[in-house]
């Protein structure tokens, strides 16, 4: 067996979810959830079949985030993994649904730092065994910190 890892840092402004599923129909429930989440929600996403005809199945509303989600979908090739590349919205808005989704199995991560996946690799095929999302701890928050936190919150809506 092999270990690899795969590097993605989304661009200003896009957020990735990764996650597992174990059906076809995941590009099609997928996609129904991030349109009906926002009408403003821009995004592509790209899923790896892991049976049949082991293909990189894909969706979206902007085709270079589609083309995105399928060279990262391609590049990792782990069955039954998604990924969402989403502009204009927030994985906060899509998550609850995303979880809910029946072929929905597992959200290995949501966010906009850069990630690591960590894929296994056998004979059989590939497997993901874990996302580093960010980077390592500096500290531990400071009343200054506090403060720009809910600052930050205030400005993005989500605190008073």
């Amino acid at each position: 067996m092999k270990n690899k890892s795969y590097k993605i840092t989304p661009a200003e402004g896009e957020n990735i979810i990764f996650g597992m599923s174990h059906f076809i129909k995941t590009v099609e429930d997928i996609y129904e959830i991030m349109v009906n989440s926002s009408p403003s929600i821009k995004f592509g996403l790209a899923f790896c079949e892991a049976s049949g005809p082991c293909l990189v199945r894909s969706d979206g509303n902007d085709p270079d985030l589609i083309k995105q989600a399928e060279k990262y979908a391609f590049d990792i090739g782990a069955g039954h993994t998604f990924i969402i590349i989403m502009r204009d919205g927030f994985p906060i808005n899509v998550l609850p649904a995303l979880k809910d989704c029946r072929e929905v199995c597992r959200i290995f991560c949501a966010t906009a730092n850069p990630i690591e996946i960590l894929i296994a690799e056998s004979d059989q095929g590939r497997g993901v065994t874990g996302v580093i999302d960010g980077f390592m701890l500096k500290g531990i928050e400071s009343d200054d910190d506090k403060k720009h936190r809910v600052e930050f919150l205030q400005k993005i809506g989500y605190k008073r």
